[in-house]
């Protein structure tokens, strides 16, 4: 895909863009704080967003965790142990020779994770049916842009 020769943005409407993207990362995690602040296993945003991407890709292991959200491998581990420990993900055995297999969600993880989740699919769709149609794809096609390489092997679903 070629970008549009005639596209060009002055550095005060790329610091808008920026802008705006930090202010809704900030609503973002303003939402999850109250909502994890309702649940009984005092979570934190890291937590959310750990269940989250293990419910997007099932299996996901402690160093694509730490791929994807910046945290260290040691911060990822201990993420995914209080997880566990919380009885919302659990990290199987193995097959062949009993290396545990990557995260997954737990009924009751996945109940959480869809509560808070819920809240924000109500914020991002009334934002994509504030922008219109031809403005949905053009967020997700600027964002998976900004996201790059840590959007590489997501999983529908």
């Amino acid at each position: 895909m070629n970008a549009d020769p005639r596209l060009i943005l002055r550095d005060d409407e790329l610091d808008l863009g920026l802008e705006l993207i930090l202010l809704a990362e900030t609503a973002i995690w303003l939402e999850v704080d109250a909502a994890l602040a309702a649940e009984p296993h005092g979570l934190n945003r890291t937590h959310w967003r750990a269940m989250f991407l293990i419910r997007r890709r099932p299996g996901l292991g402690v160093l694509e965790l730490a791929a994807l959200t910046g945290l260290s491998k040691q911060s990822a581990s201990k993420t995914l142990g209080e997880l566990e420990k919380a009885g919302l993900a659990d990290k199987p055995r193995g097959d062949l020779d009993g290396r545990r297999k990557g995260a997954v969600l737990t009924p009751a993880g996945l109940a959480l994770e869809a509560r808070v989740a819920e809240r924000l699919r109500g914020r991002i769709a009334a934002a994509y049916r504030a922008g219109g149609g031809e403005a949905v794809l053009g967020a997700r096609k600027v964002l998976a842009q900004v996201a790059g390489p840590r959007l590489t092997g997501r999983r529908e679903g």
